[in-house]
């Protein structure tokens, strides 16, 4: 599971990444740049929400093996 996870969020910084080159960053709320606009914001939400996930999952850890 936690490879998973880390594949996960390396997609989503990815895609990040490429959202942010298709934006047009003279008029960002038009056409296709607000649709890049809102992938962007997909994935950050994305990432925190897998990353959350992961320290859920460290903290259960800890009070199984206490």
């Amino acid at each position: 599971m936690k490879i998973f996870t880390t594949i996960l969020i390396c997609i989503a910084i990815g895609l990040i990444i490429f959202n942010l080159t298709m934006l047009d960053y003279k008029n960002p709320f038009e056409g296709n740049s607000m649709v890049a606009l809102i992938g962007v914001a997909a994935s950050f939400c994305a990432v925190f929400i897998l990353l959350i996930f992961k320290m859920s999952k460290k903290i259960e850890e800890k009070l199984k093996n206490q």
